[in-house]
């Protein structure tokens, strides 16, 4: 098979290939807001279409490309290993890459004052972690429920979804996970009345939730801790998005000097290349799971220790410290704040300007003036969810900036950068939602209209089974 070849004379296919055999669904919405691109190079913080236009991604696939697409290190990694022919997934036998690459996280850790965290499970990804974390955490406490903050995100798989608190993805899917409910974030009180019942395995939160951006501004997660310790419950960190750099700092709980129990990482650790999760804990946690000789395998993951995954995790973890890439998550947010904060001043579209690191969240809200409100009133009397599609809309088909509308029905437009961005990308980004916030002006106008082009494609396409 010439894989070069078929690529080659079959690429332009790809939006009705994925139309007729995976998600039909997801294809009719991309044709409609503009994102039916045919991508066929991609480098760093920049994808390239078939007509050789350049766009800025400022979406990361969801995180993924901390360290940019196609990164020629990380390739030469992976290159080195296949060129090796190691054995891999014996299964039977335990690998030298997976056990270099938890010694790296574990040393990762430590630097950052968690040398709690000594023990690590590797997995393939995100919702993995999560799930083979409610499993610790009621293990090791033989306790039933998990608690975890509403708005809250945590994977889509049925452990994951259960104590993840958005109902868009929970229609549907029902019956959850018993003992999986939801505190306010914030509401301390709330949060000790579940804990003082003495049943609750684990907190869980994200130290940044990725659906819209939201994180506490006191000192909510320190006593939330505190309270966890008091009774006994433990303390889960969800680092999947938030975790290796993305925030600033090697890890979200690092911002509140945390000292979380379980932390899940996954996202970034992949390099861009091949999923990776993982699962860093207590070593007595771990042995509470692992607890007999004939119980050495009771959580497994069949691709979860692959020498690729974890030649890739060792190959991230090396870049992001060598190229001081935590660091300029943390000023390049600084930056994009400034700019972001400059802009709410002239443009009252503006409500909030969330940013942690290059964890970015532009909420909107309606206008003071009488033609502004008109506009907003108008475009969410249609829809509730358009107004922001119709921002990272324009954003793709004017200024070929990949962004993403944060959560169903938010007025929030999120962005992630990949976090090797420089004042080149930030100045673009920030000139270009200028000049969107300018044409938000002209109502009605072009960028209105598309909202109205929006509804009326939607209403005109069902959705084929």
């Amino acid at each position: 098979m010439d894989i070069k070849k078929i690529i080659e004379s079959r690429m332009g296919e790809n939006y009705s290939l994925h139309y007729q055999y995976i998600n039909r669904t997801l294809v009719q919405v991309q044709r409609i807001i503009g994102f039916d691109k045919i991508y066929t190079r991609a480098q760093g913080a920049y994808l390239f279409d078939k007509e050789g236009n350049r766009y800025l991604d400022f979406l990361g696939g969801f995180g993924v490309f901390a360290v940019g697409r196609n990164n020629p290190k990380v390739k030469k990694v992976i290159e080195e290993v296949l060129d090796l022919d190691l054995p891999n997934m014996v299964q039977m036998d335990s690998a030298l890459l997976s056990g270099l690459l938890a010694e790296a996280l574990v040393k990762r850790f430590e630097a950052c004052g968690a040398s709690h965290l000594n023990a690590i499970f590797i997995c393939n990804s995100g919702t993995e972690a999560i799930e083979g974390a409610i499993k610790f955490a009621r293990a090791a406490t033989r306790r039933p429920r998990i608690l975890s903050l509403t708005n809250s995100f945590h994977g889509l798989s049925m452990g994951s979804l259960s104590v993840s608190a958005n109902p868009y993805f929970h229609e549907g899917f029902g019956p959850f996970l018993p003992g999986c409910e939801h505190v306010v974030m914030g509401d301390l009180n709330g949060l000790e009345h579940e804990l003082k019942k003495g049943d609750v395995a684990a907190f869980l939160f994200e130290p940044v939730q990725g659906k819209g951006i939201y994180f506490p501004r006191d000192n909510y997660f320190e006593e939330a801790q505190k309270l966890c310790r008091k009774y006994g419950t433990l303390l889960i960190s969800d680092e999947v998005q938030t975790g290796l750099g993305r925030t600033g700092k090697w890890f979200g709980f690092e911002h509140w000097n945390l000292e979380p129990d379980i932390v899940t990482l996954a996202k970034a650790l992949s390099g861009g290349y091949v999923p990776c999760g993982a699962i860093a804990t207590r070593r007595e946690i771990y042995q509470r799971v692992f607890n007999r000789l004939d119980r050495c395998i009771v959580h497994s993951s069949t691709f979860g220790r692959n020498n690729l995954a974890c030649a890739c995790g060792l190959a991230t973890l090396s870049i992001l410290e060598e190229n001081n890439l935590i660091e300029n998550s943390k000023n390049c947010g600084e930056k994009i704040e400034t700019a972001l904060i400059g802009l709410q001043k002239k443009y009252d579209w503006i409500k909030e300007v969330r940013v942690k690191g290059l964890m970015i969240a532009i909420e909107f809200g309606e206008p003071k003036s009488i033609t502004g409100k008109m506009a907003w009133k108008t475009i969410h009397s249609m829809d509730k969810g358009l107004f922001p599609q119709l921002v990272v809309s324009t954003l793709m088909s004017e200024h070929r900036i990949l962004s993403q509308v944060a959560a169903n029905n938010l007025d929030i437009v999120k962005c992630l950068p990949p976090l090797i961005i420089g004042d080149e990308e930030i100045n673009y980004f920030i000139t270009s939602l200028e000049a969107v916030l300018e044409e938000l002006k002209k109502f009605p106008g072009p960028l209105w209209n598309l909202g109205t082009n929006f509804l009326k494609a939607m209403k005109s396409q069902k959705t084929d089974g």
